[in-house]
């Protein structure tokens, strides 16, 4: 007996639009498929299927909603913000550990 593919569940237009989004400019290809809960393979696998002509052609530039590109919008922001904690976690780390060097070497005098 055959088993299903999972990816087979995502129609045309929802592939061809998932391709859409990570083709855009400064959108990480990982965040979309997060976003869509689905795995980063199977969006290049999706891309790939485009380029091939398995699937229906990309909808046109600017297509998109307006519902998404806030959506797209709010994206970027998270990600922006994500990357100023990820800067502001490694400084408190780099702080914290020369606080406690410092606190060693002025102990062991």
């Amino acid at each position: 007996m055959s088993r299903k593919k999972h990816y087979d569940f995502y129609d045309d237009q929802f592939k061809a639009t998932a391709v859409t989004l990570g083709s855009l400019p400064g959108v990480q290809a990982q965040a979309v498929a997060a976003v869509l809960d689905i795995h980063p393979v199977m969006l290049y696998r999706w891309k790939k299927e485009l380029r091939e002509g398995k699937i229906m052609e990309m909808p046109a530039k600017g297509s998109l909603d307006t519902e998404t590109k806030k959506e797209l919008a709010r994206l970027r922001r998270v990600e922006k913000a994500h990357e100023q904690l990820k800067m502001e976690h490694a400084l408190l780390k780099k702080s914290i550990q020369y606080s406690l060097e410092r606190r060693k070497r002025s102990s062991n005098s």
